[in-house]
């Protein structure tokens, strides 16, 4: 079995918070739920560098808004991935930082959980191995004829 995927998520509305942790955790994902940006900061600079595999948060917030946060918490993980959602659709300028930005009433709950998913694979990186250019790769047929 993978190993789950960690997610921090921030947001000031306590019921907003509980329903998006509900969501995430029914489909598998480790949930951090922060109340706050300056909680969900403490939680980034604790953290080993990968060890949360995506940041989503509210953009509008007391004392540190969504891009603040996202500013900060790449400054101090630059591969973190991060997703701001918003209750005002006309705050897209707001959400320079992130990834991805969502404003509410503009998607569903399904396009959400897949943006979260493709965020958190972008951020895996890809499965197979890259062989260095001009490496030789040793022939598989050959390999079996020189065994015989």
């Amino acid at each position: 079995m993978r190993p789950k995927k960690t997610i921090l998520c921030v947001d000031d509305n306590e019921q907003v918070l509980s329903v998006r942790t509900f969501l995430l955790e029914t489909r598998g994902y480790r949930v951090i739920a922060a109340p706050s940006a300056h909680h969900a900061l403490e939680v980034v600079e604790q953290s080993l560098p990968g060890s949360i595999d995506l940041l989503l948060c509210d953009l509008i917030m007391p004392q540190m808004d969504g891009n603040e946060l996202v500013r900060r918490a790449k400054q101090l993980h630059p591969g973190l991935p991060a997703m701001i959602v918003s209750g005002t659709v006309n705050a897209f300028d707001r959400a320079l930082h992130a990834d991805v930005f969502l404003p509410k009433g503009a998607y569903s709950t399904a396009e959400m959980i897949e943006r979260i998913r493709v965020l958190v694979a972008r951020k895996r990186g890809p499965k197979k191995v890259l062989h260095p250019v001009g490496a030789q790769r040793p022939d598989p047929a050959y390999a079996h004829a020189a065994a015989s």
